[in-house]
This record gives structure tokens, C-alpha cells and sequence, in this order.
């Protein structure tokens, strides 16, 4: 458990004298008012209350490579300057591996623009594609309250709604 950063919570034996029940957490997660309870059956229950953060609420910004206004020519450049004929008579493989790593990594931070992007709020399955139909619904039913009587805006509506 400490190998992988995480914590055990349950201290107290859960069904005869043994600690069955396993609460783990990372230590980022915190747990209030943890106690073993009623029995059900040959165990007992564990009642806990686990805080977490709501992850929409958290305004981070993400870095993002654009690899459109890469200069490729010159990254290319940097990377044949390396004479890796020498390096993998001299190193093993493992070695030539991690050289070869660094100097791709800095060729990439040196050569490579980034862009910082805002988190959304929007659930993962919503793309754009939906976004524009949902806009384009919007749009053809205030032209719809506003133009009541005109044919063309009652056809459109009817169909957009079902997306």
C-alpha cells in the first residue's frame, strides 16, 4: 500500500478479530468520522463520510503542444546533429534509449509551441458537432415565437427538435 500512495482507514476488526473491510485512499482524499458499526450478517459496517472536490469547480489551465506552428525543419535539425552512431558503440541500449528521450523532449520543448486552454464544464460526449445543433434548435425557435405565421420557420423547427 505505501508503494502506491495509499492509506488504510480501517483500523478496528470488522468481522471476529480480523480487519476484513478495507477503506484505501490516497492521501489527497480525506475520510471523517470512519467507525465500524452495526453487524450485518458476520460483519460489521463501516460508516465513513469521504470529502472530494468537485472536479467542474477547479479552474487549472492545461498547456497544449500546437503542432500546426511546429518548426520541424529545425527540430529535425536538432536531433541529426547527434552523431548516435558513437553513442551506441559507447552506452548500452538502455543508455542510448534515455539520451535519445532527453534530447527528443528538448527538441520538442525548444521547437514546439504551446498553448494554454481553458477546462470547460461540459461532460465529455458533449462536442461541438452537438453544441451546434443545440444552437441551431435555439435559433429556429425564437424564429419561431417571433414568426408564427410564416411556413418556412415552422418546418425547420420540428426537425431540429428531435436532435
Amino acid at each position: 500500500m505505501n508503494s502506491n500512495s495509499l492509506q488504510q482507514h480501517v483500523n478496528d476488526p470488522t468481522r471476529r478479530n480480523n480487519i476484513l473491510e478495507l477503506v484505501m485512499t490516497t492521501p489527497d482524499l480525506s475520510i471523517n468520522g470512519l467507525e465500524v458499526t452495526d453487524k450485518i450478517g458476520e460483519h460489521q459496517m463501516i460508516d465513513f463520510t469521504l470529502e472530494v472536490q468537485n472536479p467542474n469547480t477547479m479552474t487549472q489551465h492545461k498547456q497544449v503542444l500546437v503542432y500546426k506552428q511546429a518548426n520541424f525543419a529545425l527540430m529535425k535539425e536538432k536531433l541529426g546533429n547527434n552523431n548516435y552512431k558513437v553513442l551506441m558503440n559507447i552506452k548500452n541500449a538502455e543508455e542510448c534509449y534515455m539520451i535519445l528521450k532527453e534530447n527528443i523532449a528538448t527538441a520538442t520543448e525548444y521547437h514546439l509551441p504551446r498553448k494554454r486552454i481553458r477546462p470547460t464544464n461540459n461532460p465529455p460526449w458533449f462536442s461541438k458537432e452537438i453544441k451546434n445543433l443545440i444552437s441551431a434548435r435555439k435559433k429556429s425557435y425564437r424564429k419561431l415565437e417571433r414568426y408564427q405565421t410564416e411556413p418556412h420557420c415552422q418546418d425547420k423547427y420540428p426537425r431540429l427538435q428531435s436532435c
